[in-house]
């Protein structure tokens, strides 16, 4: 089989040929752009699920859905400990931008940019000698909007602006946000009460978030209402139609057909996580001598597709551990692969549960475990714990 044929895609974020499964979240967000285009009240959106599920890959595709309908859009990944207000600002400066040629007043461009500078150097936790921040933004910074210092208000301020200058053209902006569960506590109180505000003033501007399986509870802790606020969609493995469908659709295309048994197998090895079933899918193809792929074919490329796997996809997290989170992330394994209790994970170290909070705090900020309810951890990588089960202790 020709490997430049080859149609998978197992990349990080990386759209694969066929997006099978996702077809109620696409309905979705497509019925959120419908709604604001026509000024009817409409909740942002957040998408959660584990590592591996394609929650990238849904914001990206959400994106592209809001850009043919030429809306303003922009996007940012979320990190641990950094404050959204300069990397929002560059977003919303991006958005901007697309709908910038299209506006019949320069000056209202001009007066937002104006707005949209001053809230990106009013940045009190930047060093002292670096708030001189301008993203190619010539016009003077505004006084007076959005330049409080106070995220809250300014956020709230800045949004409302932007709102306004899609109100004009009307249409829509949307700022996607990945990672949404690494946005600092305080950033996402103030994000909920910003689209709080727009929520309650129609404004035509989204928040379109996606993250880990506790990211609503992250969102809840922060402010009450916020569960009223958003869309929640979960998204999980896929089941088995779609799962082949991701395999037999882009194989077709280039007239390549799998067996049943082929089929079968493929499915029980990937179990229907997107990301393994291109991993599985991409060797499979690349071994194969000749179409159609077979249930041989399989059996010989599983070993490197699971080496691939180990490497890159489990291995590279568990490198990011330290001894004592990889003793704890052990202890975890050998328990189950369901949510598991953080007293039974202290009982089998021998540790008291207290003395382990360190640990566990660790790996929820590195994005290794999250907490799935109160007392119980789990996984945010599947099949993590088969990993680990197999690697020395």
């Amino acid at each position: 089989m020709d490997p430049v044929r080859n149609p998978y895609a197992p990349g990080a974020g990386q759209r694969p040929p066929e997006l099978a499964g996702r077809d109620r979240e696409l309905q979705q967000f497509e019925v959120v752009l419908e709604r604001v285009a026509r000024g009817r009240p409409e909740r942002s959106m957040v998408v959660t699920g584990l590592r591996g599920v394609g929650k990238t890959v849904l914001l990206n595709t959400f994106k592209s859905m809001a850009m043919q309908r030429l809306w303003g859009t922009g996007k940012i990944e979320a990190r641990p400990d950094q404050s959204i207000r300069r990397p929002v600002a560059a977003a919303l400066h991006m958005a901007i931008r697309e709908l910038a040629p299209r506006h019949r007043a320069p000056e209202r461009i001009e007066e937002f940019l104006g707005v949209l500078k001053a809230f990106a150097m009013r940045d009190p936790a930047a060093a002292k000698g670096t708030s001189h921040w301008s993203p190619g933004i010539e016009v003077p910074a505004s006084r007076g909007r959005a330049d409080s210092g106070d995220l809250e208000i300014d956020l709230t301020e800045l949004f409302v602006d932007a709102a306004s200058v899609a109100t004009d053209l009307a249409v829509g902006i949307a700022l996607f946000i990945d990672e949404m569960q690494d946005v600092p506590a305080s950033d996402v109180s103030a994000l909920c009460a910003a689209c709080h505000e727009l929520s309650q003033s129609g404004g035509p501007l989204i928040v379109v978030g996606a993250g880990l399986p506790h990211l609503p509870s992250v969102l809840s802790a922060s402010k009450s209402y916020s569960e009223r606020l958003f869309r929640y969609a979960r998204i999980d493995k896929l089941d088995r139609e779609a799962a082949d469908l991701a395999l037999i659709l882009p194989a077709r295309e280039e007239e390549v057909e799998f067996t049943r048994e082929a089929l079968d197998a493929l499915y029980e090895a990937a179990d229907g996580y997107p990301y393994f079933v291109q991993a599985y899918g991409k060797v499979a193809w690349d071994l194969a001598p000749r179409t159609p792929i077979t249930l041989d074919d399989v059996k010989v490329s599983a070993p490197e597709a699971e080496e691939e796997l180990a490497v890159g996809f489990f291995g590279s997290r568990y490198e990011r551990a330290t001894p004592a989170e990889r003793d704890y992330m052990h202890a975890m394994a050998q328990i189950g692969d369901e949510p598991v209790a953080t007293a039974e994970v202290a009982e089998a170290l021998g540790r008291k549960p207290s003395s382990l909070s360190p640990a566990r705090d660790s790996l929820i900020k590195k994005g290794l475990i999250y907490s799935a309810e109160r007392g119980l951890i789990a996984f945010t990588v599947p099949h993590f714990g088969r990993f680990l089960r197999a690697q020395p202790v």
